[in-house]
């Protein structure tokens, strides 16, 4: 499947980079650019699909295999693409 967006620089945070595994971190990227925002509620995946077509942040939430939770966000200007930890935001 074609990316629908730019990623920008990707980034992790040292929080994220501990808990999730290389795979999980790849998987997350590819994910997010495709267009599978994962476990966001409905409204904010509307929101997301109103941001590819108005410029503006992009964000997914997915599971680690232990179950928690982490976030993938692209910049509105897509220069960037970071994965965090919710207490990292």
């Amino acid at each position: 499947m074609a990316a629908k967006f730019p990623l920008g620089r990707l980034t992790i945070t040292p929080a994220a980079q501990h808990l999730l595994s290389e795979e999980e971190v790849l998987t997350a990227f590819r994910r997010h650019v495709q267009g599978d925002w994962g476990d966001v509620d409905e409204h904010d995946a509307q929101q997301n699909e109103w941001a590819l077509l108005n410029d503006a942040r992009i964000m997914s939430v997915y599971r680690t295999v232990t179950g928690a939770s982490f976030w993938v966000i692209t910049e509105a200007d897509r220069s960037s693409t970071t994965i965090l930890l919710p207490k990292d935001y």
